[in-house]
């Protein structure tokens, strides 16, 4: 039997290690070596840096795998509250999770024609450069099901009582902003930065959930201890 607050706890900080991960592996790394529109120095620098382009594949795999994780404690933590919305919360987790790890083929495929002779062959850069781009383009697709997890999230932490009822607000809006985000995406490729920065603002709401969870846990109101098992 655990506590709300250890289950909410242990979700912060599983959700905090999501953000860092995925931070690490797509802003940090690929952003770092993807030149769009420019195969061979894209090439240049993924063979100047494999090994760190293979630390970024496993933890985007780590990302997923404990994004998994955050689903079910916040599961256990909510499902009291209507457990069909705390289902269609773990099914779209669990498929954001599982495209994030199908997309990273293509990740492990770019390096591989880019490092390995058995694959590559000159004149290949150009197809590294795709395979990049459609990485990205799937990484971009999985963000559909990064927004659709927060509303059911977002409505069920809004009727828990467990955090103030703004929280799960904005977590409906920011779950709106990330799917209306990628569809414009894909609509409008060329929109500048900006538009997306404006387009994204509340998924802040992220932010304040983890920090919730890690510094207050859950309101001192709620009840004292919650049962795993329960249906």
């Amino acid at each position: 039997m655990a506590t709300p607050a250890r289950l909410a706890r242990l979700a912060g900080a599983l959700y905090l290690l999501v953000c860092v991960l995925g931070a690490a592996a797509h802003l940090g790394v690929r952003a770092g070596i993807h030149v769009d529109g420019d195969a061979v120095a894209t090439v240049q620098n993924l063979t100047a840096n494999p090994t760190v382009f293979r630390l970024a594949l496993v933890a985007d795999i780590a990302m997923a795998t404990i994004f998994v994780f955050v689903g079910v404690t916040l599961h256990l933590l909510l499902r009291h509250v209507d457990r069909h919305a705390a289902g269609a919360m773990m099914v779209f987790v669990a498929v954001g999770a599982g495209m994030i790890l199908i997309n990273l083929l293509l990740h492990q495929a770019a390096l591989l024609v880019a490092t390995d002779p058995t694959y590559g062959a000159p004149g290949s850069d150009g197809l590294v450069l795709l395979l990049l781009d459609l990485h990205a383009h799937g990484y971009a697709l999985a963000g559909i099901f990064f927004g659709l997890w927060l509303l059911p999230l977002g409505y069920l932490a809004h009727r828990s009582g467990l955090f103030p009822r703004s929280l799960g607000v904005l977590l409906v809006v920011a779950g709106g902003s990330w799917i209306v985000d990628t569809l414009v995406g894909f609509i409008a490729p060329d929109l500048p930065a900006l538009a997306h920065t404006m387009l994204t603002a509340p998924t802040i709401a992220e932010f304040w959930l983890v920090l919730y969870l890690l510094v207050k846990g859950v309101r001192t109101s709620a009840p004292e201890r919650l049962d795993p098992l329960a249906v």
